[in-house]
């Protein structure tokens, strides 16, 4: 398993729009057998910066497998305004560090 990060700054009028979208675009993540997570996070500081988590299958499995797929055209029909707002798109190994807590009512 990999996680990709994608960084994006957005121009604060398109931030609505932003999120329409990425909402289409996870329809098809969530058809992909290469997918296993995802999730679009708006920053609170400065809220027209998004990170988008992926996890994959494996780097194959995303270069080749989705990225190779006729699923990624619709996925990319979904995002390709906003390529240009990427600030950074890189793949992640985990490493052992890793905790989490039960979120509390």
């Amino acid at each position: 398993m990999i996680v990709e990060y994608i960084r994006y700054t957005l121009d604060p009028d398109a931030c609505a729009a932003f999120e329409r979208d990425y909402a289409r675009a996870a329809v098809v993540l969530d058809a992909s057998t290469h997918c296993l997570a995802y999730e679009l996070s708006r920053c609170v500081d400065e809220p027209h910066r998004y990170l988008l988590r992926i996890e994959w299958d494996s780097a194959q499995g995303h270069l080749q497998g989705f990225r190779g797929s006729p699923e990624f055209r619709d996925f990319l029909a979904a995002i390709r305004g906003y390529i240009g707002a990427i600030e950074e798109m890189r793949h992640y190994a985990p490493t052992a560090v890793v905790g989490a807590k039960a979120a509390t009512a």
